[in-house]
């Protein structure tokens, strides 16, 4: 079966095609491959190439066209991610950029697929990309922060009344966006957000976040239930110190949403912790997630994670829309072809939603239990992990997401 056409590394920009086919679809992905989030994009990378695999039965071409994927290392700096999608436009010729996964590094590039008049497909979450900084050429695939918080409000908010949650988050747009979203989304169900706590990217100290956070919360009659919702990417996060705490003596409980496997090992010590996610690969029985599971076990000795159903469901929907433009990569229509797409992923269907150009997409209510399992990891002994069980699938149509465009 063949692969996606990739060279060698290159100078500064990881894997590049040498001389494109005049004929090919050409595809360059500008992500963060070394740094914070390198995890992230490397699952993003593998469910890519699964996906174009599946999507194409396997050929790599689309409607005879071959596809070939450009590689390129933004390191999580926003400047050098626009040089790098301004090289896949101009020197590439690359039909499309997809990338980057960190959101103030997606919020960067946006307005070089303007200045170039190329799709880009960017994998961050803050609602800017689809909202304020949103422009025409650009479609996302992956969740956003509205629908991470709308979902996550959902699954505390049971009654609404007396719901009080004070929140802790990086501070750049992931996280700002995350905790504006959740806000609004928790107030629409009837809860009050007391606090916000803002630390940076790095932050490795939450001793002193975590006794703000309980101050605005434990002497609070006036409140029902109380949580500490948090928002974070990456391996480090303070969930694990807030709950060496105790919040329990204030009455405090933590939520959060989903995450990558390896972070999500730490959720055992949060057993009955209720949140949402995008996409946990026991959650979901249908062919594409069946085969996904089944051939990522098969080559990689380990279960798809978060971020591999993501670049799965990107490959899906770009070889949709350039089938339903009848193989055309001319960025009308294209544009023509994403607006209204409807296409299956391994989480479900998924819509692009014409106004925003937003995937419109069910999300996942889970609560944490602590189980000792040894097939999420490669080569992994038993360990106890927590568990993301299934509640219930939010369906789309239940999930209000706002149009911010």
């Amino acid at each position: 079966m063949k692969r996606i056409l990739t060279t060698a590394a290159v100078a500064a920009s990881a894997l590049t095609v040498g001389h494109a086919s005049a004929d090919s679809i050409r595809i360059a992905h500008v992500t963060g491959f070394s740094g914070a989030l390198e995890a992230y994009a490397e699952q993003t990378a593998r469910g890519m190439e699964m996906g174009f695999e599946y999507a194409t039965d396997g050929s790599m071409e689309i409607e005879g066209r071959a596809i070939e994927m450009l590689r390129k290392d933004d390191q999580g700096d926003p400047s050098r991610a626009r040089a790098l999608a301004e090289e896949a436009y101009a020197e590439d010729d690359a039909h499309m950029v997809v990338g980057s996964i960190a959101s103030g590094v997606a919020l960067a590039m946006l307005d070089v697929a303007q200045e170039w008049e190329r799709i880009m497909i960017p994998e961050g979450v803050a609602d800017g990309i689809t909202g304020e900084r949103h422009n025409r050429y650009v479609f996302r695939v992956g969740r956003n922060s509205s629908q991470d918080a709308v979902s996550n409000a959902v699954a505390v908010a049971v009654g609404g009344d007396g719901v009080c949650v004070s929140t802790i988050a990086q501070d750049y747009a992931f996280g700002r966006d995350g905790v504006s979203a959740y806000k609004e989304a928790m107030e629409a169900e009837g809860g009050r957000i007391l606090h916000e706590e803002y630390l940076p990217t790095d932050a490795t100290d939450f001793t002193a976040a975590a006794e703000r956070l309980f101050e605005s919360l434990r002497d609070r009659d006036d409140c029902n239930d109380k949580y500490i919702f948090g928002i974070w990417a990456g391996q480090t996060n303070p969930f694990g110190r807030i709950q060496d705490l105790n919040p329990e003596r204030f009455g405090i409980t933590m939520s959060t949403g989903g995450n990558i496997l390896p972070a999500m090992v730490g959720y055992s010590d949060f057993e009955g912790m209720e949140g949402a996610t995008f996409y946990y690969y026991e959650h979901v029985d249908n062919s594409m997630n069946n085969w996904l599971v089944d051939e990522h076990y098969e080559r990689h000795d380990a279960a798809p994670d978060f971020f591999t159903a993501q670049g799965f469901s990107q490959a899906v929907a770009i070889t949709e829309a350039i089938r339903a433009s009848g193989g055309s990569t001319d960025v009308e229509d294209l544009i023509d072809a994403f607006r209204g797409l409807e296409f299956d992923t391994p989480k479900g269907a998924m819509r692009i939603r014409p106004e925003d150009h937003q995937a419109m997409q069910s999300m996942f209510h889970f609560e944490i239990e602590r189980q000792r399992r040894s097939d999420w990891f490669a080569g992994d002994d038993e360990q106890t992990v927590g568990v993301p069980v299934l509640v219930r699938e939010i369906p789309m149509d239940e999930l209000d997401i706002p149009i911010r465009n």
